[in-house]
């Protein structure tokens, strides 16, 4: 049987780049003569994130669908078209025996090239309240799967999230001692994780810090990470026994495991590894968009696993009034963790690989 050819569509975002790069490394681990080609552009994250893992990374031009009638509407026939063709090569010349797509502007393209050839295209898509990428593709796909359950696709069914192998096999309990050591803090005393992601999230980072001289009066540490380049905000508390301020972890299961509690936003990916790994958080659903963060993070709360907070109605008080006596609830915070634990999935990545690697050998 020869070795297949796939390929895999997604970027602009963690939420697209960070699932494909982990369905890759299942791929390659499970067929190690496979070739996997990753499709995005040059100007996501994937252009960096994806070379650095060892990936071949083709590029096609950023096309997003327009929205108004105005000289981008009048281009966009010629530019998709011109994306089409490109993918449609690159299909034809490498032999690709199957697609899997992730969402963001370069799947359509993929998509609609691989139907054009009968080549068989899966979608995975990480929010509840899926992007209009996936919408357009997910008829006809051979699978469409989902990291959330009532994820509004035809035939889509839930297979979790595809996480980094250090996420997905975490134990939190085991690795606790050593990862709260590692940020300089001490293991008998909670740990409050604040976090909005990689790019951080300036109301969390402004509320944590004008609460934090009472989270640490109480008991409590806080592992602060701001966000690439936004430090300065707690600058003043660098020095504070139990403060560890950081502005980004490169692998978060060290920040997981050190931590009792997570004050996050709520994507598909951190909500999707915090249940993985089973730790208790506190959502707060980033304010702008189209509400997809509020239900992702939604059945999660009605399990017990975790509280959500609006971005507007977070502030001193409710740190100090209601997360800080929850950090200090370990009873409570052993009930959530449970809860958390059974809605996580930890093996989305082997499942979603073994599956695009069936579809190319089938194709």
């Amino acid at each position: 049987m020869n070795a297949p050819t796939v390929l895999l569509a997604g970027g602009g975002t963690a939420g697209h780049v960070s699932p494909l790069l982990a369905t890759a490394a299942k791929i390659r681990e499970l067929d190690p003569e496979a070739e996997v080609l990753a499709l995005g552009t040059a100007d996501g994250l994937e252009a960096d994130l994806v070379p650095a893992a060892g990936l071949e990374l083709v590029t096609v031009e950023k096309v997003p669908f327009p929205r108004r009638p105005n000289g981008a509407a009048l281009r966009f026939p010629a530019r998709f078209g011109g994306s089409l063709r490109e993918v449609r090569a690159l299909m034809k010349d490498r032999g690709v025996g199957a697609v899997c797509g992730f969402g963001g502007y370069v799947c359509p393209p993929a998509y609609l090239a691989s139907a054009s050839a009968r080549i068989p295209r899966l979608i995975h898509e990480a929010n509840r309240r899926p992007g209009l990428a996936n919408r357009l593709g997910a008829r006809g796909a051979a699978a469409v799967l989902t990291a959330f359950e009532n994820t509004p696709l035809p035939g889509a069914r839930r297979i979790g999230m595809p996480m980094r192998e250090g996420v997905a096999t975490l134990d939190r309990a085991a690795r606790r001692t050593d990862a709260v050591r590692s940020f300089g803090l001490d293991p008998e005393r909670p740990v409050l994780l604040v976090t909005g992601g990689s790019l951080g999230a300036q109301h969390l980072n402004e509320v944590v810090v004008h609460s934090a001289e009472t989270v640490l009066a109480h008991g409590g540490q806080i592992l602060h990470v701001t966000g690439r380049g936004k430090t300065e905000v707690g600058a003043a508390l660098a020095d504070r026994d139990g403060y560890q301020l950081v502005e980004y972890v490169s692998a978060m299961e060290d920040a997981y495991a050190a931590a009792d509690l997570a004050v996050t936003r709520s994507g598909a990916g951190t909500v999707s590894e915090l249940t993985a790994v089973g730790l208790p958080a506190v959502f707060v659903p980033l304010p702008v968009g189209n509400g997809e963060q509020a239900l992702n993070g939604q059945e999660v709360v009605s399990a017990g696993g975790a509280l959500m907070i609006s971005d507007a109605d977070l502030d001193e008080q409710v740190m100090t009034g209601t997360i800080l006596p929850l950090l200090s609830d370990p009873a409570r915070l052993r009930a959530m963790s449970e809860a958390s634990r059974a809605f996580g999935i930890t093996d989305a990545a082997e499942r979603l690989a073994g599956l695009v690697l069936a579809a190319a050998h089938r194709g």
